[in-house]
């Protein structure tokens, strides 16, 4: 999906894996790049999907999606697991994007629905970004791990 000022929103694949672990370490969550370029190359078998915007250097941004089903809903619902905009690319309209290649990304799967997760402890700017591209806040969310810690 090409966009405006050279800025591209495309799917991450495993070339991009070294300018993602960046990204991703400069908020706060390291990972290597090898184990990165297996994770979006599992991800393309999945599933799911990631976006990443690129203009030039390491992504600017990237968004995470995956799709399942419910009983509860006729269609199934898309859920974004991550949404990462560095913070030197932001108030540039560069998250809005991504998620419009989310929500395009959704549809083309089939989905009904698309819903954010986000941590307790999110910040008042997300909470504010989320309500102005037309999210409503619905409950909380539970986490517990399948295996114990050792």
């Amino acid at each position: 999906m090409a966009s405006r000022y050279g800025l591209e929103i495309r799917a991450a694949t495993k070339p991009d894996a070294p300018g993602l672990a960046e990204v991703l370490a400069e908020a706060g969550c390291a990972i290597a790049p090898a184990a990165l370029a297996e994770r979006l190359a599992a991800l393309q078998q999945a599933a799911g999907a990631a976006l990443i915007a690129a203009e030039w250097g390491p992504p600017s941004g990237l968004v995470v999606l995956h799709w399942y089903r419910t009983l509860g809903a006729a269609q199934p619902i898309a859920q974004i697991t991550g949404l990462l905009v560095r913070p030197a690319d932001r108030r540039r309209g560069i998250g809005r994007l991504l998620l419009k290649a989310a929500a395009q990304a959704a549809r083309t799967a089939g989905c009904g629905a698309l819903e954010l997760l986000a941590p307790g402890e999110a910040a008042p700017s997300l909470d504010a970004f989320c309500r102005a591209t037309g999210f409503t806040a619905q409950g909380t969310r539970f986490l517990r791990p399948l295996r114990k810690a050792g």
